[in-house]
C-alpha cells in the first residue's frame, strides 16, 4: 500500500533530505517544484533543494513538497466562512515583547 497523507489521504512519497530529515513530496514530478528527488544506490528516495551553485542533475526530478499542496493544511480563505462570520485572528493585535 502506498503511503498516504494522514490529513488529506492523498498519496505521498517520503524522502530523506540532506539534513537527514523526512520530507513528504507529491508522488508525481512537477516542473514548478522546489525539491529535487532521486533514488540513491541503496534504494532510498533522497531530496534536496536545487540552487544556482548546485542545479538540477539529470537523474533528479522536481517535486512539490506535499505541505504546499495538502488541502487540509491550506489556510481557509475568507470566502470559505459563512456570511456574517469574521475571523477574529485577522483583527487581533500582535504582541511584540
Amino acid at each position: 500500500m502506498a503511503p498516504q497523507c494522514p490529513d488529506c489521504r492523498r498519496p505521498i512519497r517520503w524522502t530523506r533530505t540532506e539534513a537527514g530529515r523526512n520530507l513528504a513530496v507529491d508522488p508525481d514530478p512537477d516542473p514548478t517544484g522546489n525539491a529535487a528527488v532521486w533514488r540513491d544506490g541503496t534504494g532510498v528516495l533522497r531530496s534536496r533543494r536545487p540552487t544556482s551553485d548546485l542545479p538540477l542533475n539529470g537523474w533528479e526530478r522536481l517535486h512539490l513538497p506535499h505541505i504546499a499542496t495538502c488541502p487540509a493544511r491550506q489556510e481557509p480563505t475568507a470566502l470559505s466562512l459563512p456570511a456574517g462570520v469574521t475571523r477574529l485572528s485577522d483583527h487581533r493585535r500582535r504582541r511584540n515583547r
